[in-house]
């Protein structure tokens, strides 16, 4: 195999990955150039599938030495039948997904009890996959009986040691935005909520907008008044039909009238010292724009997602587009649109009052994956008046089916989410080396720990004045291994390693950028040094 040596060049050159492994330097404008610095001794770029083909070789006939020793018993008997069944979220069968918890076997009696769990109790094929998993273990000859029971993962955040203490307990914040008032922003965020609510998820709905807050006209708690904890100084929210629920107008104080920098005081405090306790999902309102208020919520919290809200004018798209570049700049992934007041039915005819396309268009132009489109519906309108969520009025109603089918989108999209920053850098200790796996690929890289320490841009490793070296080869181990590799916020990674220093790398690779985090990625993949490539070199040759 062809390995490419580049001690000098400004750009770093990628493997292709192509039936016969072959090295290919891509031309400069493919590739981002690295800042000038002596380069550490040899630089191999690799791509995983053809470095590791051999590997894999070698490790599928231990791995078949050990399922020789355990063939036959009745606990790989039961993991192989629950591995048939895919999880379609994350393309992984639900076995390597983790969801088999407290496996428990009877042989003598042929009994079988399992608990699957899920990462979230709103889970759209939770009874799909209860049923699976009936059906192929009681297939086996030898069971007689299998007990299947549901759970959910504990709600927490992937980062939640960087968070609030009121926020430690959230699995997914989600912003319902259009940075346009008056399209209806407001009517999805709270019926997306009890959406989820109904499909058993435990959820939260926050109201952002302190200048013309909207929550307490949709809907009708009976405790109208956020109340303080003395001892702890926290707020304890109101509650309606399950749902939790904080806003400034059940302050007591009505609308405010401040200037911008109180405002985003107010809602920092009203935010993050509020006792959610645990949720699936907290559902912010966000307010109209793109100032002060947006950027301090998107800074604040880790937001998991985005939907966006549009009207089918083309006013609305441009105010639109704008909140959408916002987030995408915020490294915010937008995962729905949804076009509100696009039609109506009479005569036996569907109209167009406000013209066709502009929901369309945001799909089209910026690559969000889902669009979904709300009738113009009196009673939707009346429900918002009335205190009472159109989707726990008339739950079986068109626009309830419209909100199921968004938050069937929005589980579905959280959960890849969560999966692909979890997953996206961990550390392969069999191989001693960091892995980087690209999101909707199959492409993984490979990190030397010691090169991706040495480095380290920061002030501590470099003098932010002379652009002087402060770190020096020599003063990181060549064995050095970091102690933890956690997620900030979906594009980036916080590496902490034996001293005690703790090192961020901006991870684009996250959800949509997969391509151009090749790119981004290509001034700190300077993979395997001399150890590592006596370990592949043998193998390959």
């Amino acid at each position: 195999m062809q390995l490419l040596h580049s001690p000098s060049s400004p750009y770093l050159s990628l493997l292709s990955s192509k039936l016969q492994p072959k090295a290919v330097r891509l031309s400069p404008e493919n590739c981002l150039p690295v800042q000038p610095r002596r380069l550490e001794r040899s630089i191999w770029v690799l791509d995983k599938r053809s470095i590791l083909s051999s590997v894999s070789t070698k490790a599928a006939s231990v791995e078949a030495g050990t399922s020789a020793i355990s063939i036959g018993t009745a606990e790989s008997d039961v993991l192989k039948a629950l591995s048939q069944i895919i999880d379609p979220d994350f393309g992984t069968d639900i076995v390597s997904c983790g969801f088999v918890k407290d496996l428990h076997i009877n042989e003598a009696l042929g009994e079988v009890s399992f608990r699957l769990e899920l990462t979230t109790p709103a889970c759209p094929i939770k009874d799909m996959f209860e049923q699976k998993a009936n059906e192929v273990v009681a297939m086996l000859p030898w069971v007689k009986s299998v007990n299947v029971t549901m759970s959910a993962q504990p709600a927490r955040p992937i980062f939640a040691g960087q968070l609030p203490v009121g926020l430690q307990k959230i699995s997914n914040i989600v912003a319902v935005s259009s940075c346009k008032g008056g399209v209806g922003k407001s009517t999805v965020a709270v019926n997306l909520a009890y959406t989820l609510a109904g499909m058993g998820a435990r959820v939260g709905i926050f109201d952002a907008d302190v200048y013309g807050p909207s929550l307490p006209t949709m809907v009708s708690p009976e405790n109208r008044l956020l109340v303080m904890n003395p001892e702890k100084k926290t707020i304890i929210p109101t509650e309606y039909l399950g749902v939790k629920m904080v806003s400034f107008g059940f302050a007591g104080q009505g609308r405010a009238i401040m200037r911008g920098p109180m405002v985003s005081g107010v809602i920092d405090q009203l935010l993050t010292t509020t006792e959610w306790g645990e949720l699936d999902y907290l559902v912010i309102d966000m307010p109209p724009g793109t100032g002060d208020i947006q950027l301090t919520l998107c800074q604040v919290v880790p937001l998991t997602a985005a939907v966006i809200v549009t009207t089918p004018q083309k006013l609305a798209f441009i105010d639109v587009a704008k909140g959408v570049r916002m987030f995408s700049k915020l490294k915010v992934p937008c995962i729905a649109v949804v076009e509100n007041m696009c039609h109506f039915d009479a005569d036996g005819k569907r109209y167009y009052p406000f013209g066709r396309g502009s929901g369309s268009q945001v799909v089209q132009q910026f690559g969000i994956p889902h669009l979904f489109d709300l009738p113009i519906r009196p009673t939707l309108s009346a429900s918002g008046d009335s205190g009472m969520p159109e989707v726990v009025a008339d739950p079986q109603g068109e626009v309830a089916n419209t909100f199921q089918n968004l938050g069937v989108c929005v589980v579905q999209q959280c959960a890849k989410i969560r999966q692909q920053v979890s997953t996206a850098v961990t550390y392969d200790k069999s191989f001693k080396a960091i892995r980087v796996k690209v999101p909707d690929s199959d492409e993984e890289f490979y990190l030397h720990p010691a090169t991706v320490r040495r480095n380290d841009r920061s002030a501590q490793s470099v003098d932010e004045w002379t652009g002087e070296q402060k770190l020096q080869y020599t003063d990181v181990p060549e064995d050095i291994e970091p102690e933890e590799i956690r997620p900030m916020g979906n594009y980036a990674v916080s590496i902490t390693w034996p001293d005690g220093f703790s090192q961020s790398e901006v991870s684009d690779w996250v959800y949509y950028h997969s391509r151009a985090a090749i790119n981004l990625m290509a001034n700190l993949i300077i993979p395997f040094f001399d150890q590592i490539t006596k370990l592949f070199l043998p193998m390959l040759c």
